[in-house]
């Protein structure tokens, strides 16, 4: 039995592939990596001057589920990923800030830096309590 072979005209199966191929990708000089790592998922995305989204890859869309998103594996997978995009946009020069305190935020780092982009600054904003809440009263018995 078996699928029939359907032969198409060459003007349409070349209109039905160049639309997917010809998906706009933003050219770009200096871009952002914005790395939030927690310990359920870590999650990047990058960014051009203004703030506009060029890219994002998090360890869920890549097949990833459970505690296996969180691994530093996960993280460096993410990055070759978003590598991808980022020659393919013609990026050089990065500003990489990193927010949270999971394990896949210094494996990150590493594999952006290996792939041979000028990496400008590597910022850490990770927000840290100063004080924290004003303590329970003492119990009395």
């Amino acid at each position: 039995m078996g699928k029939k072979k359907v032969t198409q005209p060459a003007g349409e199966s070349a209109s039905k592939g160049s639309a997917a191929a010809s998906k706009k990708i933003k050219k770009i000089l200096h871009g952002k990596v914005y790395i939030n790592a927690s310990y359920n998922n870590t999650i990047v995305s990058v960014t051009d001057e203004k703030g506009n989204i060029i890219a994002w890859a998090t360890a869920g869309s890549l097949g990833f589920s459970g505690p296996k998103k969180a691994t530093p594996f996960a993280a460096s997978k993410i990055m070759a990923v978003i590598t991808e995009k980022l020659h393919a946009a013609g990026a050089t020069d990065l500003d990489i800030i990193v927010k949270g305190v999971g394990s896949g935020r210094d494996s990150s780092v590493r594999s952006l830096i290996n792939q041979g982009f000028n990496i400008n600054s590597i910022k850490d904003v990770t927000p840290v309590p100063h004080n924290g809440p004003r303590p329970k009263k003492l119990r009395r018995v």
